[in-house]
């Protein structure tokens, strides 16, 4: 599994990247963890406001920061 955390890397991406990382270890689920911060390739996922949330390809939330608990039922439903 390949996630991807799309942003410029403020304050908000990085809060999503933590909250990811622990979302992941409470789910028992190993995953590449990827910044991207390219304003072209965050385009080209069609996401207009960031943070913005990919597991494999498909976004999956943008434009807010979730809660590890929110996104460990995110990976429950894309395993």
């Amino acid at each position: 599994m390949i996630i991807k955390i799309l942003g410029s890397g403020c304050k908000n991406c990085v809060t999503l990247t933590e909250n990811t990382k622990v979302a992941l270890a409470e789910a028992g689920v190993t995953a590449e963890v990827m910044k991207v911060t390219d304003i072209q390739d965050i385009m080209a996922y069609g996401v207009m406001s960031t943070p913005a949330l990919v597991i494999d390809e498909k976004v999956v939330s943008y434009g807010k920061v979730l809660k590890p608990k929110e996104i460990v039922k995110i990976l429950e439903t894309v395993r």
